[in-house]
């Protein structure tokens, strides 16, 4: 069944299910498009209370190494995360539903446009042959009149018995005259009415039938485009559902991750001042008689009771103290083992990198093409001075520590936090020449180029992908080691551009 075999009439109630047809279609884009917008206020509303409830500053960080404020950031990121989930779910639809399903709203009012023009063309020539034809037919049907009256005319006068002879052949020929114009009419509305038939035939079997087909086609196309949105409308949000259930798993985690007693040791740590608790009030009898004052001037004062530090007010310190000496004993000590733990982490990056400066400086010494040993003089020179001030450094807070923890304990936590980091005054004495000869005395490894090295740098030679060298100086810590080329070119290359051969 098609429209145009079955429905060869019914041009208004085609026109009319088309257009309800992609009314249709529009109507889903303007839902689509505003659930897109209550995606975007879903999701900014998201970011703006996770902005919200997010904690800054130190004292917020500090609290989030608690496990239950931990995890809580870890809600609110998770929440982020979430809100430009749904921002993508927005952003999908709009591109993939909205823009592409108005793009081709437009395309099929232009195309149903046109079919129904064409019918309306269609249909209007027809009528005009139609005009055509009953404008023949009536000229025929005038002329066929005349020619009847003609004839008439011509009988009655040849009976009448006082028309002369020339009369009589002047109405016969007139009569003649008639019938022949009124059988060219005749012929004439006979082509035309052929003619139109002929038309009328095309027009409702072929051409119109044609044209509603098309429409058919049309919105049957519509309608599957239409059915594809809305399975595009649920599987845009399918789609981010498994990122969507990690950030929920990951809310899941976090709150799993919780460790109350973990808490708690953790505020001791943080807080323990130290102290001992106050001893026990002494009995004060005022029965045995007032004691002689030792001065003229008062008596004895009362004993104060020792003030009760959980309970006392906290005195305000305008500035912290470099030694840390203003917080209780248990978190000075923790505060001056940290500060310790950091000096000594800086100190040996600083005494790496002045052993790698040394190591290069001996080798621009030995082989002056590499490089200008006095190029690196500022280097080292600023590096000895940092390494000579946090030596200081690390001599002051040592001794706080030793203060504060006391004896015995002090020595063997100092011990434990900087028995890694070498003595300054060995550094410095190190003999960079000494072992850079040593390195030669080494077994040689091999090793094989993963990449090409442009070497433009002084001290640094240039290598191809796949090249084979000779290790003549191992990676110090500074991510540089010294190779040989096949052709005795020697230099730095970077560590992570050659692989060990086995």
């Amino acid at each position: 069944m098609d429209w145009g075999t079955d429905l060869w009439d019914q041009y208004d109630h085609i026109d009319k299910h088309t257009q309800s047809g992609l009314d249709l279609l529009d109507r889903y884009i303007k839902f689509v498009k505003e659930r897109t917008e209550v995606e975007q206020t879903y999701a900014k509303q998201l970011r703006s209370i996770t902005k919200k409830y997010a904690k800054r500053g130190s004292k917020e960080e500090l609290e989030c190494k608690f496990s239950n404020h931990g995890s809580f950031q870890e809600i609110l990121n998770e929440m982020n995360d979430y809100a430009g989930q749904r921002e993508l779910i927005a952003e999908n639809m709009m591109t993939s539903v909205c823009v592409e399903l108005t793009k081709y709203l437009q395309d099929l009012k232009q195309e149903r446009k046109s079919h129904l023009s064409d019918a309306k063309k269609a249909q209007q020539i027809l009528e005009s042959n139609f005009k055509h034809l009953e404008s023949t037919k009536k000229r025929y049907a005038k002329e066929w009149a005349e020619a009847e009256k003609a004839s008439q005319q011509a009988e009655k006068t040849e009976s009448d018995l006082n028309a002369t002879k020339l009369d009589v052949e002047k109405a016969k020929q007139h009569a003649h005259a008639r019938t022949h114009t009124a059988e060219e009419c005749r012929n004439d509305y006979a082509a035309e009415l052929q003619k139109y038939n002929k038309e009328q035939n095309f027009f409702y079997y072929t051409e119109i039938p044609q044209v509603f087909n098309k429409l058919q086609d049309m919105d049957e196309r519509r309608i599957r485009r239409l059915a594809e949105g809305y399975c595009q409308f649920s599987d845009i949000e399918t789609n981010v559902l498994p990122i969507i259930s990690k950030c929920l798993d990951g809310i899941t985690s976090a709150g799993k991750r919780i460790d109350e007693k973990q808490d708690s040791v953790l505020f001791i740590e943080q807080h323990k001042s130290g102290f001992e608790r106050p001893a026990d009030v002494e009995f004060e009898d005022y029965t045995q008689g007032i004691k002689p004052a030792t001065s003229d001037s008062s008596l004895n004062p009362p004993k104060v009771r020792t003030k009760l530090w959980p309970f006392s007010k906290k005195h305000k310190v305008n500035a912290p103290a470099e030694d840390f000496s203003h917080l209780p004993p248990e978190q000075r000590k923790n505060r001056l083992k940290g500060k310790i733990d950091d000096i000594a982490k800086d100190l040996q990056k600083y005494r790496d990198q002045s052993e790698a400066l040394e190591k290069m400086k001996g080798v621009y010494v030995q082989n002056a093409q590499l490089g200008d040993p006095s190029s690196l003089e500022p280097q080292i020179t600023e590096t000895n001075q940092i390494i000579g001030r946090l030596t200081g450094e690390l001599g002051k807070y040592e001794a706080w520590f030793s203060e504060a923890v006391g004896g015995e304990e002090s020595s063997n936590a100092v011990n434990n936090n900087t028995q890694h980091v070498p003595l300054a005054a060995d550094h410095q004495s190190h003999n960079s020449y000494a072992e850079f000869e040593d390195d030669f005395d080494d077994v040689e490894r091999q090793c094989t180029a993963l990449y090409d090295f442009q070497g433009n740098n002084e001290g640094t030679i240039s290598i191809t992908a796949e090249e084979q060298l000779s290790v003549v100086e191992e990676d110090q810590g500074d991510g540089w080691m010294r190779v040989v080329r096949s052709n005795g070119d020697e230099g730095y290359i970077p560590s992570s551009y050659v692989k060990p051969n086995p």
